[in-house]
């Protein structure tokens, strides 16, 4: 039978068991604090920004939130993110993407402090990370390698199929895979829209990722016998709905889950495993930054 991976409650017990690690920082005197910055209006990013906060909230992280224009001068983000730098009561802040088009988002992660990057995407972070030594692993490949573990699924030797080669999901979780760790030891390979035969790939593999951004791309006929499936596509479809959309993933859940051995739904899957891991990431910052150490899950 297959087992539905559930990320909400594989995240829940994360942010229960970062509750001891906030403690143990409060205690010394050093509470955890993760800010955001959202410049614009984006409803969508607005929802994001919102749901952080609250998660925040519920562990015991201090939680700032910082508002830009959205037709400030790129000058402005820059500003408001070197004040965060020296902010030492922010252990960790993001800077929720899109920005507007005449900012640089290159640019905006280059000036964010390394120390400080808890999303893991500055250039520093990310050397780091292919070289062994990660600072922070980007939230959704660290939620995914958790749903991996939680799931009981050893990457050891096995073929891993990931489709997408994003910065933030795809080319990172690669490099966790095959990293020398009880978590990696994988073989992997990476797929894209130029990927010739993509259905042969996933279908040699003992785990698909699909992280592509294409709404049901892979199907049942993409996936073989006991394969484990983990969809990080998160997209809005119409639908007949009180909403007009409803939200499904990079796969075809319904025939995928007939083969697989293990699968993740849409919602309910990664997302809210990448929520944990930025509330993972933060506490690391700030008992890095405090100089305490705590036990992390």
């Amino acid at each position: 039978m297959t087992e539905i991976i559930d990320g909400n409650a594989v995240a829940s017990e994360i942010r229960d068991d970062l509750t001891d690690a906030i403690e143990t920082l409060a205690d010394a005197g050093a509470r955890p604090g993760l800010a955001t910055v959202l410049m614009g209006d984006d409803p969508a990013s607005q929802t994001y920004v919102n749901m952080k906060q609250r998660d925040c909230e519920e562990v015991g992280i201090e939680s700032h939130h910082v508002d830009v224009a959205g037709d400030a001068p790129a000058e402005k983000l820059y500003d408001t993110i070197a004040d965060l730098n020296d902010n030492d009561d922010v252990h960790g802040y993001i800077v929720q993407a899109p920005v507007p088009d005449h900012v640089d988002y290159r640019e905006v992660i280059r000036r964010v402090d390394p120390a400080k990057d808890v999303d893991g995407f500055h250039p520093e972070n990310v050397g780091r990370l292919v070289a062994g030594d990660a600072r922070f692993r980007p939230c959704t490949p660290h939620g995914v390698q958790k749903l991996l573990e939680s799931a009981d699924v050893d990457t050891e030797g096995k073929d891993v199929t990931i489709v997408g080669r994003s910065d933030i999901v795809g080319k990172p979780l690669a490099n966790l895979l095959i990293q020398k760790a009880d978590d990696g030891n994988a073989t992997v390979t990476v797929c894209h829209s130029r990927t010739d035969d993509l259905a042969a790939k996933t279908r040699s593999a003992d785990v698909v990722v699909a992280a592509v951004g294409v709404p049901e791309l892979i199907d049942g006929s993409m996936i073989s016998e006991g394969t484990v499936v983990i969809d990080v596509g998160v997209n809005r479809v119409d639908a007949d709905t009180e909403k007009g959309y409803e939200l499904v993933g990079d796969v075809e859940f319904e025939s995928a889950k007939e083969p697989a051995s293990a699968i993740t739904p849409v919602p309910g899957g990664v997302g809210p495993m990448t929520r944990a891991m930025l509330l993972y990431n933060t506490v690391k910052a700030a008992s890095l930054q405090e100089d305490i150490d705590v036990d992390l899950p």
